[in-house]
């Protein structure tokens, strides 16, 4: 039975009327790439684009500011991967008050650097945020300091749900809105506002694969930890479901789904090539899973063809290694990168006749190696190791293929 909403539409409107002087509506960016993958039109809603780089800044700021004269005195505490964190150091910063925040080990240096640029004391602790939630209620119930969640709050809920009104605003004919899922607050504040208004509308949460508590939760009916995360999406590496945001998501969204770490990487890389956008993980967890529908569909539309999609760029906040690394990645996962090794002659002329049949077939030469040491090897031989830039699966073929025609034995990496 559907319990009575801690958190109301009024709360939502109410959360609008207050963050009016503080940031201004996130922009919405309509993607013809992704909307020909679609079958339909398909909308970016770029929170990765708002103060602080994420959406967290609405709930912290509408929190912070309802808080007394005596709250405030006392500072306030915060646990975060890092989103959360410049939400509330920035909402602090704005409003007077002294925050200190708790940030796993590992946490992003950009994360670090920029809670820390808002005037905030950072202090890291654990390796998840749930470890980080643990001290810093340490710290409340030590220093009477009050403890800011990154979801379980009403008034958190409220201010995230105010996104959803934006984007009933900026596409008034949306039929389906895609969201990130971590701890719920974004998901369940963004169905709070628009089932209000718009019921018809599908409302879906995407979780990561390797931190998928929610799935679990729904099934059982109350929230379930998850035993083990492994996810590079850290804003949505959450090990337990909100309690506050867990009763709206129930009774209001329409499905949840999970995304595997090659599709987030793939769709990351999407987002930067075709849209021009930087997205961390988390962020790109929507973009994932509508690209992953459009692929299994064939050519039947995943979704509505006339009724557009929008897909919640939740943060834009990636540390420039990491995105390095997750832009390798995706350009292997989508076979623009093509590793493999061939046996020839140890004579002059057998690498240069090599580099020339892959500049015939246009495959771009990126790394090359010699081996003359594997037992595998005559005396007469060595083994070249090369990894070449091409434009997709179907130019790798055509370079392997080519490579075996004029005698090449081509071994693929792994």
């Amino acid at each position: 039975m559907p319990t009575t909403p801690l958190v109301t539409p009024a709360d939502i409107d109410a959360a609008r009327d207050l963050l009016a002087d503080v940031m201004h509506p996130t922009p919405m960016e309509f993607s013809q790439a992704l909307s020909t993958l679609a079958g339909t039109q398909v909308h970016l809603k770029c929170e990765n684009m708002g103060r602080a780089g994420s959406f967290k800044i609405r709930g912290a700021y509408n929190r912070m500011a309802g808080l007394t004269e005596e709250e405030r005195a006392r500072g306030v505490v915060a646990a975060s991967a890092g989103n959360h964190a410049q939400g509330v150091a920035l909402a602090a910063q704005l409003l007077g008050i002294e925050a200190t925040v708790f940030m796993p080990n590992g946490a992003s240096m950009p994360k670090l650097r920029a809670t820390r640029g808002y005037g905030a004391t950072v202090e890291q602790v654990g390796s998840t945020i749930d470890d980080c939630i643990e001290r810093a209620r340490e710290v409340e119930q030590a220093t009477g300091a009050v403890f800011i969640p990154p979801f379980d709050h009403p008034a958190i809920v409220a201010g995230q749900g105010t996104c959803g009104l934006e984007i009933l605003e900026q596409v008034p004919d949306v039929g389906t809105i895609l969201v990130c899922l971590g701890g719920g607050g974004l998901l369940a504040g963004i169905a709070t506002a628009v089932k209000a208004v718009r019921p018809d509308v599908k409302v879906i949460g995407v979780q990561a694969e390797e931190a998928a508590a929610w799935p679990d939760s729904l099934a059982a009916g109350h929230p379930v930890p998850v035993a083990k995360m492994t996810t590079m999406a850290d804003g949505i590496a959450v090990g337990r479901p909100g309690d506050v945001p867990f009763d709206l998501v129930r009774d209001l969204v329409d499905g949840v789904e999970t995304v595997g770490e090659d599709a987030i990487a793939r769709a990351m890389l999407f987002l930067l090539e075709r849209a021009k956008l930087v997205v961390e993980p988390a962020g790109a967890a929507a973009v994932a899973h509508l690209m992953n529908r459009s692929a299994e569909a064939g050519d039947e539309p995943a979704f509505d063809p006339d009724k557009p999609v929008v897909a919640v760029l939740s943060g834009g906040n990636i540390d420039t290694l990491l995105m390095l690394r997750i832009i390798r990645t995706g350009l292997g996962i989508a076979g623009r990168y093509l590793q493999f090794r061939v046996t020839v002659a140890d004579r002059p002329g057998s690498l240069s006749g090599l580099l020339a049949l892959l500049a015939q077939e246009r495959a771009n030469v990126l790394e090359v190696q010699h081996g003359r040491t594997t037992a595998s090897l005559h005396v007469h031989q060595v083994q070249i190791g090369v990894t070449v830039e091409t434009d997709g699966q179907e130019h790798s073929k055509r370079v392997v293929d080519c490579l075996t025609e004029h005698g090449y034995r081509p071994v693929l990496a792994d």
